[in-house]
């Protein structure tokens, strides 16, 4: 009887292993770049309401004339924020979905 096959069995054993590991790896990586992706709008808006304000400034200063450009800026803000706030309602709403599964 050739038991040299068997010996070969014990690297089947860590394939499982591996698997999940990787598995795990895979959903941290995707949930990382969701989070970051949250991170980037936010900071995306935040900029875009800070270009808003320093135009409202500049404006009121007599620094800018151009009231196109003002209302451009107010509007960027306005969209963005309201892009981020519905983004945030889905989530929370996925989010209470999620916690009223019964299993």
């Amino acid at each position: 009887m050739n038991i040299a096959s068997v010996n070969n069995l014990g690297s089947l054993s860590n394939y499982g292993q591996t698997s999940a590991l990787k598995t795990s790896e895979n959903r941290n990586a995707a949930f990382e770049d969701i989070f970051q992706s949250a991170l980037n709008l936010v900071k995306q808006t935040n900029d875009y309401t800070n270009a808003a304000e320093e135009a409202e400034t500049a404006y009121a200063l007599g620094l800018m004339d151009s009231t196109t450009d003002l209302m451009v800026a107010q509007q960027k803000a306005n969209y963005a924020l309201q892009y981020t706030v519905a983004v945030r309602n889905n989530v929370m709403d996925a989010y209470k979905e999620i916690m009223n599964l019964q299993f």
